[in-house]
C-alpha cells in the first residue's frame, strides 16, 4: 500500500491510514468503557442503561465519520439525508413495535 490517501474517481476521500487508526482507538475505547460499565456495577440499573445508550451512540457516530466517511459536505448531502430518514423508519419500527407489545400485555393480562 504506497499511498496513505486514497480517492475514487469522483474525487472522494477514503481517508488515511491515520484517520482509521484514530477511528479504531476510538471504538476500542469507547467498547472497553461500555464493559467497564457493566463489570464495575457502579451504577443502578437505569444509570447504566443510559450510559450505554450514550456510549452506543457514540460509537455509532464514530464509525460511521471514521470508517463510513459520512460528513456533511455537498456531495455527502443526500447520502446524509438517506440515512437520516433510514434511522428514522427503524425507530418508527422499532417504538411501534414496542408499543404494540406493551399494550398487548397490558390488554390481555387476567384481571
Amino acid at each position: 500500500m504506497s499511498q496513505t490517501h486514497t480517492t475514487t474517481q469522483e474525487g472522494e476521500s477514503h481517508g488515511s491510514a491515520a484517520s482509521y487508526v484514530i477511528g479504531f482507538v476510538l471504538a476500542v475505547i469507547l467498547t472497553v468503557a461500555s464493559f467497564a460499565t457493566v463489570l464495575s456495577k457502579a451504577f443502578s440499573y437505569w444509570t447504566a442503561l443510559v450510559v450505554l445508550s450514550i456510549l452506543a451512540v457514540v460509537q455509532i457516530v464514530v464509525h460511521l465519520v471514521f470508517f463510513l466517511h459520512m460528513n456533511t459536505s455537498s456531495k455527502q448531502r443526500w447520502i446524509l439525508m438517506t440515512f437520516a430518514v433510514t434511522v428514522a423508519m427503524v425507530m418508527i419500527v422499532v417504538v411501534g413495535s414496542l408499543f404494540v407489545l406493551w399494550n398487548s400485555q397490558a390488554h390481555m393480562m387476567v384481571r
